[in-house]
């Protein structure tokens, strides 16, 4: 086996493929990353793949083949060589149970992996549709970062998406956060009605790769558990979590008492200011009244802070206590200057939306399809 390819080209690829292997593989050849040359349908191709049983990651490059053949060698190693080679055209050759890989004036020389023992790539399931790849990106960051991190609670570590014609709706909580997602697609079949749980940094990975695709194209077997994207070269497969996602709809509120609007920039530096000195439980006080909006953090022991802002109050004047954290996610998701919170009362949860200018110069939220962040408060004292 030899070939020659473009070291970027190369390293992107390996590093891509890499990044959905596992940290401890189980039996040493699912940490292995396969590359193919010139081998079947692909005869001036090369592909680059990995999976482990869960996740599957495959691109094909444009490469001069020498010698057509088939190669499985460690995934993160070969992505750690590969970026730190000079830029020059890299040559690979394999030469019984060794890979030299030349670039420049480098070398180096790694032990291959049985090829036989390497799991048969799953194939993809039936196509679905087709979805603006940049749009799909943006969608998925929205509400990833709402998504659960614990793993003993598999239905909050997924994005459920769900397929209703020509919408698609994204929806990840972890409890204490709720983010959604609305957007349009080209569906293969306009009837369609179906909803999967997708591991959230599986898809988060995935489309933020293939942003740049113009269009990825979805395919979907609820029955088989298995969602494919492709895009731009590129195709990935995972395994859908088998978990029931908490019904979201009823959480949302449908009415608020208390609207304002604030422009997003000054609110973001304003409690990052403030929640230096937020006490353990991480609770940002948020005290809206006809003045504008006063935000306030910590206390005797810890030190305190506070800071007032103008806001375009709509309601009552209400006090309502956040985690920080969680608050700077939902406004660094919005992507706009403005964003409008809602509330009912202290203790029910608050809505952030984005605030989108109208073609008349005013701005507005959307009341419709978009995106919404929703948050549960922290309890005040007392």
């Amino acid at each position: 086996m030899k070939f020659r390819v473009e070291r970027d080209v190369l390293a992107d690829a390996a590093a891509w493929v890499a990044r959905s292997l596992p940290a401890r593989p189980p039996v040493p050849v699912l940490g292995g990353v396969l590359i193919d040359a010139g081998a079947g349908e692909d005869a001036d191709r090369l592909t680059v793949s990995g999976f482990d049983y869960e996740t599957s990651a495959r691109v094909e490059l444009d490469a001069t083949i020498g010698d057509p053949g088939t190669l499985l060698v460690s995934g993160r190693l070969l992505a750690d060589i590969t970026r730190a080679l000079p830029n020059k055209p890299v040559d690979l050759v394999v030469d019984g149970a060794r890979a030299t890989i030349n670039c420049g004036n480098s070398r180096f020389s790694l032990p291959t992996m049985p090829v036989e023992d390497y799991p048969q790539l799953p194939a993809m399931p039936q196509r679905a549709g087709a979805v603006d790849a940049a749009e799909l990106a943006g969608a998925v960051a929205q509400v990833a970062v709402a998504a659960g991190r614990d793993d003993t609670l598999p239905m909050l570590t997924g994005i459920r998406l769900e397929i209703e014609g020509t919408r698609l709706t994204l929806a990840a909580t972890d409890r204490f956060r709720l983010a959604v997602r609305e957007l349009d697609w080209q569906p293969e079949d306009t009837g369609a009605s179906t909803a999967v749980l997708i591991p959230a940094k599986t898809l988060s990975d995935v489309a933020k790769t293939l942003a740049g695709a113009g269009s990825v194209e979805i395919a979907l077997s609820a029955g088989d558990g298995m969602l494919g994207l492709t895009g731009g070269g590129r195709r990935a497969t995972t395994r859908l979590l088998d978990a029931e996602f908490p019904r979201f709809r009823q959480l949302i509120p449908t009415e608020h008492t208390t609207a304002a609007e604030l422009d997003v920039a000054v609110l973001v530096e304003a409690i990052k200011r403030v929640s230096l000195v937020a006490d353990r439980v991480a609770q940002i006080r948020l005290e809206f009244g006809e003045d504008g909006l006063r935000l306030a953090a910590g206390g005797e022991d810890v030190g305190s802070a506070e800071e007032e802002l103008p806001c375009a109050l709509d309601g009552n004047p209400l006090t309502i206590a956040f985690n920080p954290g969680y608050l700077l996610d939902s406004l660094g998701a919005l992507h706009t200057e403005k964003a409008q919170l809602t509330f009912t009362t202290p203790n029910r949860p608050a809505l952030v939306r984005p605030v989108l200018p109208a073609a008349d110069g005013e701005s507005q939220a959307p009341a419709g399809p978009g995106y919404l962040h929703l948050l549960m408060p922290v309890r005040l004292p007392g």
